[in-house]
């Protein structure tokens, strides 16, 4: 199982999760009860309910590089092409834009 944690300028918004039945995204209920809460997409609006696909959200695979930086990505942290979970995790926490993505270890919620 891969898990991360999704920011939103510089607070945290939810958990995105891999696991075997698929792709899992949790806003928590600090962010929901922000009063300025934003949505990280329209298309994961703001909702207490979990968020499933069977393939990585487009909305978080839009964040992974493209081209010859993905072929560099790929190649520098001998990453799987095919695994979007991983080259998110590793190279998206530091993205253009207001969102941020950071690998949660495993047992390690806070």
């Amino acid at each position: 199982m891969k898990r991360a944690r999704v920011y939103m300028y510089d607070k945290i918004a939810g958990i995105l999760i891999e696991d075997d039945e698929g792709f899992h995204f949790e806003y928590i209920d600090q962010y929901l009860e922000l009063e300025n809460a934003e949505p990280i997409s329209l298309t994961i609006p703001l909702k207490k309910e979990t968020f499933s696909s069977n393939i990585l959200f487009p909305f978080f695979d839009g964040l992974i590089p493209e081209g010859w930086l993905l072929d560099i990505a790929v190649k520098n942290w001998k990453l799987d092409e095919r695994d979007r979970m991983s080259i998110l995790l590793a190279t998206c926490m530091d993205c253009i834009g207001a969102v941020s993505i950071e690998e949660l270890k495993e047992g390690k919620y806070d």
